[in-house]
């Protein structure tokens, strides 16, 4: 029970560290999910070459860093007629690009860190674009996308279609729902993977540096360490089941524990290779293709480990110093600015949830929250029902007595989420 009791603590002393970044971070991606037309870039994306990869990326830095939903757009802008190059730079720039990941990582790890997670995703973009036909044929990417266009579709984010300025949307009731709507549903599909994460990092620290004296090379001459750290990262990752943001953390206590840079590297990389996502690929686009991709993409991460490495011994930037003690990892709970940003996170994540409460309503077939003024609508036994997309509304359609709630009964939705 001591150890739980440490575990439990050493998680939320992890997860004060980066409150104020995580809900800072969200925010500031909600408000670029649903002020910045994407419709144009998304019609863009089709055909091969340097342009449409271009725009991929742009658009998956955009956008929700979940990894979960990162492959659901991917697999959507496939659907639509994104060559495969694209809709995969879109999966690496919306899991490796993205806002709230950077500043997690520069809080718990370091600037240098940061920096090789950009630089990192836009090498593991460009070599995915050189390496992807060694991988994956025209004819099997046709197959796949024949695939993908009979799986189910799900439910999508999707930026606001408004006409609005950027001064009317900052003084716009409505357009800052359209913030706290996207704030709510990333939280949404990320709360559990955030969680586990600094769970996890709290439980694997119990374990001490012999723990992870078994895992890591020490001692040989380099490069043998940094190969077998690279490689061992993503092995890391795949089992771990945690992605997104939520590999911050236990990347935080691997670093502590003696992984080299490269092997950090490769492990934050690898968030999109877990065997959730690997089964996810399979159910869209079929298994010759999933095992295909995911081939190519635990190659692409562990060469831009090694590349982003080399680079930043060459330009001495990784970190020479002691490496940080448990102390420094979870740190501890003082009155100092994170104190201040905490309070102000709590009131930014209170104020865009309650006005989702204000002006939303679930949608009863995925639990989706929408802005009710904006929703899809079906009438059924003379109420009105509000949905996030058209999937969600054809499907309660087609089965409405699935989702109506009984008298006195418990809400479908919420009992499937």
């Amino acid at each position: 029970m001591d150890v739980v009791w440490h575990a439990l603590r050493d998680a939320f002393l992890m997860a004060w560290e980066v409150w104020w970044a995580l809900v800072f971070g969200f925010a500031i991606s909600a408000i670029v999910q649903a002020w910045v037309p994407r419709e144009r870039i998304e019609r863009s994306l089709a055909g091969s070459g340097p342009k449409p990869i271009a725009l991929a990326t742009a658009l998956g830095a955009a956008s929700s860093s979940c990894s979960y939903a990162a492959i659901a757009i991917a697999k959507s802008l496939f659907q639509k007629g994104a060559s495969a190059a694209s809709a995969l730079a879109f999966q690496f720039a919306s899991t490796n690009l993205v806002w709230e990941l950077g500043l997690v990582l520069w809080i718990l790890l370091g600037w240098q860190f940061t920096l090789a997670e950009y630089i990192g995703g836009i090498v593991m973009i460009a070599l995915m674009a050189a390496l992807l036909r060694l991988f994956v044929s025209p004819r099997l990417e046709e197959r796949a996308r024949e695939h993908a266009l009979t799986a189910d579709t799900g439910h999508e984010h999707h930026a606001a279609s408004s006409e609005m300025s950027w001064r009317e949307r900052v003084t716009s009731v409505a357009a800052w729902s359209d913030v706290a709507h996207n704030f709510r549903g990333d939280w949404k599909m990320l709360w559990k993977e955030i969680s586990i994460g600094f769970l996890l990092a709290g439980a694997v620290a119990q374990f001490g540096n012999g723990f992870f004296s078994s895992l890591f090379v020490h001692g040989a001459a380099e490069p043998i360490p940094t190969l077998e750290n690279v490689v061992v990262g993503p092995l890391i990752a795949v089992l771990s089941f945690v992605c997104s943001i939520g590999n911050v953390p236990l990347a935080a206590v691997l670093w502590s524990g003696g992984i080299s840079f490269a092997g950090v590297l490769s492990f934050l990389f690898a968030d999109l290779i877990v065997l959730p996502i690997l089964l996810i690929y399979r159910k869209y686009y079929g298994t010759g293709f999933a095992a295909r991709i995911g081939a190519l993409m635990l190659v692409t991460m562990i060469l831009a480990g090694l590349a982003v490495d080399g680079l930043f011994n060459l330009l001495n930037l990784i970190p020479t110093g002691p490496r940080p003690s448990r102390g420094d990892v979870f740190g501890s709970v003082e009155v100092d600015y994170k104190l201040v940003l905490n309070v102000l996170g709590i009131g930014v994540f209170g104020a865009l949830f309650w006005l989702t409460r204000r002006r939303g309503v679930t949608d009863p077939v995925c639990g989706m929250r929408v802005d009710r003024a904006k929703a899809l609508t079906h009438e059924h036994g003379g109420r009105t029902y509000a949905f996030c997309s058209e999937h969600c509304r054809h499907a309660f359609a087609a089965e409405p007595e699935r989702y109506v709630r009984p008298p006195g009964g418990r809400d479908p939705a919420r009992a499937r989420a």
